[in-house]
């Protein structure tokens, strides 16, 4: 339904910034939210941030509040979303999914994920 792509993820110190990429393709006019997950070695997966494309209302979890800004570009189909002051304990591969109109509830759709490494 939903093709997600993510980019952006690398190798960075404690307090510099990244900014990821989450390129949707196919049914885009389907999505109702996109939503950034990430999972650390050893760890379950955990929420991030979410963006309704309705209103570009957006959530944060309390872990990444005030750090981390999730953003849209309606043009490029692209969700951002840009890391700052990076701790240790961000790192984990960094994945958006889609919840959207035609799936069964939920996200369904996933990108291939992308890894974010901080050094302390």
């Amino acid at each position: 339904q939903v093709q997600l792509v993510e980019s952006g993820g690398g190798l960075v110190q404690a307090g510099d910034s990244l900014r990821l990429s989450c390129t949707a393709s196919g049914r885009t006019f389907t999505i109702y939210t996109i939503a950034w997950f990430r999972q650390a070695p050893g760890k379950e997966r955990e929420f991030v941030a979410h963006i309704r494309y309705s209103n570009e209302h957006t959530n944060y979890a309390d872990s990444v509040k005030g750090r981390f800004t999730i953003s849209r570009d309606v043009a490029k189909d692209t969700i951002y979303l840009q890391m700052n002051s990076l701790k240790p304990e961000d790192t984990a591969v960094y994945y958006c999914a889609a919840a959207t109109m035609t799936g069964m509830g939920g996200y369904g759709d996933w990108g291939q994920g992308t890894q974010v490494t901080v050094s302390s």
